[in-house]
């Protein structure tokens, strides 16, 4: 069966398509087509507070690209999910209704809580002891989500305006650093979480610098080197001489201080990077909803 999910996140789209075997009753993913489109709607939404009329525009015509597409590729269903960016322009329901209007398709806007659930629900939780504790940290362009997951079950859950494209921007402030160091700390007091499972674009590209193989862990110190070396080019050279994308090159070093404050303010020690995304959760949810319907 093939499925379709749309990531709007605050520093890219993402477009993925993706046919899912069962197999022993469970799902074996394989990746049909991804398309990452750089449109960084978190630069208007988290400076203006809207997202222009340009940037609109362009999303809209990437949703009419995407429809064609899943009747191209014939899938069973979608789902378009959008994050904080969206949820923070005051504009973002006024553009959905737009493109529900043109193309059908319904965007939902999600929380952090549901965002981790998505991405843990994955076969994330089959490769690390689910008995365990475990924090589980997603920067994004426009904010950090933190989920603590006991037992396989979600304790406690908050979402920090501290993400990649703010903090390159300087619109992080002194206070919302303070409450998530706070928040932190107590969670590292009663829980005692044994290791962090990181997600998003960034902390990727930085794993797969590290040359490790799929499921070893990344420590903090691994982490903190690259970020040190990275932060000795510029924005210009990481694009020439590192060969990174110009939307990934200025946001990848505030990104890695983002994990790293979370890292010492929790007392992790490694990181579990699944590589994986809330595209990815949203199709495993497909699959799950087509078994429940009995397909």
């Amino acid at each position: 069966m093939r499925f379709a999910a749309v990531d709007i996140g605050s520093n890219a789209v993402r477009l993925l398509f993706s046919e899912v075997y069962t197999v022993k009753n469970k799902p074996l993913l394989k990746k049909i087509t991804l398309i990452r489109l750089p449109l960084r709607l978190g630069e208007d939404a988290f400076s203006r507070k809207s997202i222009s009329e340009e940037m609109a525009v362009k999303l809209e015509k990437a949703f009419v690209s995407f429809k064609n597409l899943c009747e191209v590729y014939n899938v069973v269903s979608y789902r378009a999910c959008a994050t904080s960016a969206m949820r923070e322009a005051l504009n973002g329901e006024e553009i959905i209704d737009k493109i529900k209007s043109s193309t059908g398709i319904k965007i939902e806007i999600i929380n952090g809580k549901l965002e981790a659930e998505l991405i843990y629900s994955t076969h994330v939780a089959e490769e690390i002891d689910e008995k365990g504790c475990y924090l589980y940290v997603d920067v994004g362009g426009g904010s950090t989500e933190i989920t603590l997951f006991n037992k396989g079950k979600i304790e406690d859950s908050y979402s920090f305006n501290i993400g990649s494209v703010r903090l390159k921007n300087d619109l992080v402030t002194k206070e919302t650093c303070i409450e998530m160091e706070e928040w932190l700390k107590q969670i590292k007091k009663k829980y005692k979480p044994d290791m962090a499972i990181a997600t998003g674009g960034n902390i990727n590209k930085i794993y797969k610098m590290c040359n490790l193989k799929d499921y070893a862990l990344l420590s903090v110190k691994q982490l903190k080197e690259k970020c040190d070396y990275l932060e000795k080019f510029s924005v210009e050279e990481r694009i020439k001489k590192l060969g990174m994308r110009e939307d990934r090159a200025d946001v990848i070093v505030p990104a890695c201080n983002i994990y790293l404050a979370v890292a010492k303010w929790a007392e992790i020690k490694n990181f579990f990077v699944p590589k994986l995304g809330l595209a990815d959760g949203i199709i495993y949810n497909l699959w799950q909803e087509q078994q429940k319907k009995g397909a």
